[in-house]
């Protein structure tokens, strides 16, 4: 038996399946009675969506269109049950766009994927994403909170006062984009200082290629991928098989032609759309605009849910920069704003 979060991760396919396709007729009922979702799917009987061929045939919601959908009904679009007395946090990403934090334990569902990469109670970490409006600090701390480790809330940048953390703290563990640990190995190295309590990793937000990967590794480093977006949590992780991401629970991730809807054929590079069985925030068919192809079989390292290949790049003109979005429009809306720019280009 593999040492696993819980048990959920371990069921045979078939039985997840259908456990997850009586759960979303249920997150439908009550997504209904949401003002969006009333008006998206009025047409949908939630009791006929019981297998992904009729989930393919439900109305998609683009992520790009969230900053319009949100415009016309402050400050979720109507898709929140109960908003925003069921939110512990208030968020703002890029866009912008608003994003609650639902008010619960593990409210990003990411626990699961830190167990797999090796992060256990009693483990100090050093959490580098950003605290500030958006949710990627939060996500990450009290993904490790829920697991009982305790967690410095350092943010990005300062990267002295994080050596200084470092050298005071001894965390065993690392939250943040690749590239900003990449930096902290080097500044470490450069001035002679001693991170070498560091033995994990969690990364995200930024693309990990292989030669950064060895750059880390052979540093004493083990690191694991989340792929996490802001409206829906952690979607997938990394484990110890290093075969493709695990996608986690409690969601069911479809991989379609990106624009469309429609299910490629398995194996084949899509983009992914999201469900998240979670009623207090009905996410129905999201486009991510994210592409990935599903991979065959189950992982080696036991868990048995689908496995995606990570991220392979994206389906529309949007760029990350230090793992935040930044979209064609935005860059429009700069120019507008200062016409002493005269080109631009995302």
């Amino acid at each position: 038996m593999i040492a696993s979060y819980d048990s959920a991760e371990l069921r045979r396919p078939e039985d997840r399946e259908a456990e997850d396709f009586v759960q979303l007729k249920e997150v439908l009922r009550k997504a209904l009675l949401l003002p969006y979702c009333a008006t998206a799917m009025r047409d949908e009987c939630p009791d006929l969506v019981d297998n992904r061929e009729v989930l393919a045939a439900l109305p998609v919601t683009r992520k790009s269109d969230l900053v319009q959908i949100q415009k016309s009904s402050r400050p979720f679009g109507g898709m929140l049950n109960h908003a925003p007395a069921i939110a512990s946090h208030l968020f703002v990403s890029p866009g912008p766009v608003f994003e609650p934090e639902i008010d619960r334990p593990d409210p990003w569902n990411g626990a699961r994927a830190l167990f797999a990469a090796g992060f256990r109670s009693g483990d100090v970490v050093l959490n580098t994403f950003s605290y500030h409006l958006t949710p990627g600090g939060f996500l990450f701390d009290t993904s490790a909170r829920a697991l009982g480790c305790s967690v410095i809330p350092a943010g990005p940048g300062n990267v002295e006062t994080q050596l200084d953390l470092i050298e005071g703290y001894r965390p065993v563990g690392f939250f943040g984009t690749p590239d900003f640990l990449k930096i902290l190995i080097e500044a470490a190295a450069t001035k002679g200082r001693d991170i070498s309590s560091i033995k994990r990793a969690a990364v995200s937000g930024a693309a990990f290629p292989p030669s950064l990967r060895t750059y880390v590794e052979s540093r004493g480093i083990d690191a694991y991928q989340v792929y996490a977006t802001a409206d829906v949590g952690v979607i997938a992780y990394e484990t110890s098989a290093r075969e493709g991401m695990i996608v986690n629970e409690h969601l069911i991730v479809e991989i379609v032609w990106p624009g469309t809807g429609n299910p490629v054929p398995a194996g084949e590079i899509g983009e992914i759309v999201v469900t998240s069985l979670d009623w207090r925030r009905p996410l129905i068919r999201l486009a991510l605009g994210d592409l990935t192809a599903a991979m065959h079989g189950p992982s080696p390292c036991g868990r048995t849910n689908m496995r995606i290949k990570g991220w392979l790049g994206r389906s529309d003109e949007s760029t990350k920069v230090k793992g935040m979005f930044v979209r064609p429009e935005q860059i429009v809306e700069i120019g507008r704003r200062h016409q002493e720019i005269q080109r631009m280009r995302l």
